[in-house]
């Protein structure tokens, strides 16, 4: 069986970078576990945002606030992969919207590889890509 994993990122705002990737992942708030009502019955109350996809397909997404800023290249980054079929002007239209989508959101674009992929920071630097799925 494999290992599920979650990713965790670090922040200076926990809910503005978690409203950033709400709405990029269509990710939502992770309910807290039975018998808790909050998260904050759960845990030790913590500036912090858990989200989670509501199929329960992608990794879970934790976002913690701490006191340091980022000051380095991502070494891990996540891909965004808009659906892939049809030809490269109509894969490549899908990713230029999915990033001005984005870019409304809060997202900057950072690099366009034409035809390719977009990378992208989200509110607080962290770099993201843009691209097709695998077909």
């Amino acid at each position: 069986m494999a290992a599920r994993i979650s990713l965790t990122l670090d922040s200076t705002d926990a809910q503005v970078l978690a409203a950033f990737w709400k709405t990029a992942l269509g990710y939502i708030d992770e309910p807290p576990p039975p018998p808790f009502a909050t998260r904050e019955e759960w845990l030790v109350p913590e500036d912090g945002a858990w989200l989670c996809d509501p199929d329960g397909v992608g990794p879970y997404l934790s976002i913690l606030t701490v006191p340091e800023p980022k000051t380095a290249k991502n070494r891990l980054h996540i891909d965004i992969r808009v659906p892939g079929h049809g030809s490269p002007d109509e894969r490549w239209a899908r990713i230029r919207a999915e990033a001005d989508r984005l870019v409304q959101a809060g997202g900057t674009i950072l690099v366009e590889v034409d035809g390719q992929h977009v990378v992208m920071a989200d509110p607080e630097g962290n770099e993201f890509c843009v691209a097709a799925a695998s077909a």
